[in-house]
């Protein structure tokens, strides 16, 4: 535990105590946070919407090899996963000269952060689902499927009402994990290029850019920033929990 808290603690103490910048709280800090808020968040959503039926498959059914495919973008360092999205969207590939004919350019865009957020994410949504699914009560679904519900209007009918709380958790797992992300993020979009964000570095991206360009103060202050705004994730996904 003294490992785990202790380096927080000292950042959180250096930020707001004797290497105070305040370069590190200005304007251009919070709309950062505001950035990867927004961003991971939606992320988030758009894992419960695509994700939540595959975690259900995985929980009923064993698949090793899709198990091992669903965990590559986690597995992987994520630089890789930036550069995959950009040769996937680029003209070298059908796919890529589809969204250029039709004006999506996912390079310094909201919609690439976005991708590359829930692709690095929803592995960890995917792995926070299975063991919910897993824990519930399988009576009620066995009895819709004898009376000749479908697999999947079982899952839409009995399974998601009661699965409320365990989306909504495993959903705040994902975005946490999400506003913690850099590598994909600092290829796919260093900064973002569209309104209301133009010019605005995703947080991760920020702290690195103040850390490279003002020093250890800068970086130190931004990062304490952060650090509350993720502490204060971490209470709401344990009173969600509870």
């Amino acid at each position: 535990m003294v490992i785990l808290i202790v380096p927080v603690l000292i950042l959180l103490y250096e930020g707001f105590g004797p290497l105070k910048d305040p370069i590190g709280y200005s304007n251009q800090v919070f709309r950062s946070i505001e950035l990867t808020l927004i961003s991971s968040a939606i992320s988030a959503i758009v894992s419960v919407v695509l994700f939540t039926p595959l975690s259900y498959y995985f929980a009923r059914n064993k698949n090793s090899l899709a198990e091992t495919f669903a965990d590559i973008p986690a597995a992987v360092p994520h630089p890789i996963i930036g550069v995959a999205i950009l040769v996937l969207a680029s003209p070298l590939t059908p796919f890529g000269q589809f969204l250029s004919s039709i004006g999506i350019d996912l390079f310094n865009s909201i919609l690439g952060l976005i991708v590359a957020l829930t692709i690095v994410s929803a592995p960890i949504y995917v792995k926070s689902m299975q063991p919910f699914f897993q824990s519930m009560d399988l009576s009620h679904e066995n009895f819709a499927l004898g009376l000749g519900a479908s697999r999947f209007r079982t899952f839409v009918s009995v399974v998601l009402p009661n699965s409320g709380r365990g989306i909504l958790s495993a959903s705040l797992i994902s975005m946490s994990r999400a506003m913690s992300e850099f590598g994909s993020i600092a290829i796919v979009a260093y900064y973002v290029l569209q309104q209301p964000f133009y010019g605005v570095n995703p947080s991760p991206v920020l702290i690195f850019q103040y850390y490279t360009y003002y020093g250890l103060s800068a970086a130190v202050t931004a990062s304490a920033v952060m650090i509350l705004v993720s502490i204060a994730m971490m209470i709401i996904l344990r009173l969600v929990k509870r």
